[in-house]
């Protein structure tokens, strides 16, 4: 396999430019220099050189990929169409899972990982995050953080869904379920390997009622065991891949100050992931 950026960004162009429908700009003002198309390529490109200041990654653009798009726009635009294109581009990342194989497995691996915002209530609030920000615990690394929670669901490295939830209350409510995992399953179960954080009486019905089965290690407090055998290197292969998302793709690195910046840069990251395989 040849590791070729360029022809990696010309088969994302002719896929999206296919697939993804356009978007039309309303409201007053000059016309846009890069359609979205071009935009989420030049997005993709930053997350796989590891640039996380967008100001840094302007000034380095025109040297790495100005001979495919020569219009690059200010730090400014940038910032306000990537921010638009959020909801396009966490369209895009499942689409773009579809088009492998191991997409057909009946197998689902689910995990949540916390997107942290902010060191205290103050500086969440300034950066206009406290809609979607909450103060959580971090049970891996016993720490407390405030911000969200990213919920994952994957089948051998690619996303296939994402969602971000309120760390509060982790597998209480269907809300903390990914959207792949809301929609009805009515061939056959589909079973969904998880941890024991999505244990709880709302979460398992609402798995049940749309036909999936959880399957978790069993807990301490619990009278019967949920699964006798867990198999733990299934769960650590979705672990990788939220280490690869946050250590090599830069999701720890959001620099996100608004509720659709922060969504817009994690649709980026997944995107990218899921791009490269």
């Amino acid at each position: 396999m040849k590791t070729d950026l360029d022809a990696l960004l010309i088969a994302l162009y002719v896929h999206l430019d296919d697939y993804v429908p356009p978007t039309r700009r309303r409201g007053p003002g000059r016309p846009r220099l890069l359609t979205d198309t071009e935009l989420i390529c030049i997005a993709i490109a930053q997350v796989l050189l590891r640039c996380d200041d967008e100001r840094r990654w302007l000034r380095v653009a025109p040297a790495r990929i100005g001979h495919l798009f020569p219009r690059l726009p200010s730090q400014s635009g940038y910032n306000r169409h990537l921010r638009a294109l959020g909801p396009l581009m966490s369209q895009a990342a499942p689409g773009l899972a579809r088009q492998i194989p191991t997409w057909h497995d009946r197998l689902r691996l689910m995990d949540g990982t916390p997107i942290r915002c902010g060191a205290s209530r103050v500086t969440v609030d300034r950066s206009l995050l406290g809609e979607i920000a909450a103060y959580g615990r971090d049970i891996c690394h016993h720490a407390f953080y405030r911000g969200a929670k990213l919920m994952l669901t994957t089948t051998e490295g690619t996303v296939t869904a994402f969602s971000l939830a309120n760390p509060k209350e982790p597998g209480r409510t269907q809300t903390s379920l990914p959207p792949a995992a809301c929609a009805p399953h009515r061939r056959r179960p589909r079973p969904m390997v998880c941890d024991k954080g999505f244990a709880g009486a709302g979460i398992e019905k609402a798995a049940a009622d749309l036909g999936h089965l959880l399957i978790r290690p069993q807990r301490e407090d619990e009278p019967t065991p949920a699964v006798k055998v867990f198999p733990s290197r299934l769960h650590q292969r979705i672990e990788a891949i939220i280490w690869t998302l946050k250590n090599q793709l830069g999701l720890e690195r959001h620099n996100a100050r608004t509720t659709d910046s922060l969504w817009a840069r994690i649709s980026q990251r997944i995107l990218a992931l899921n791009t490269a395989i």
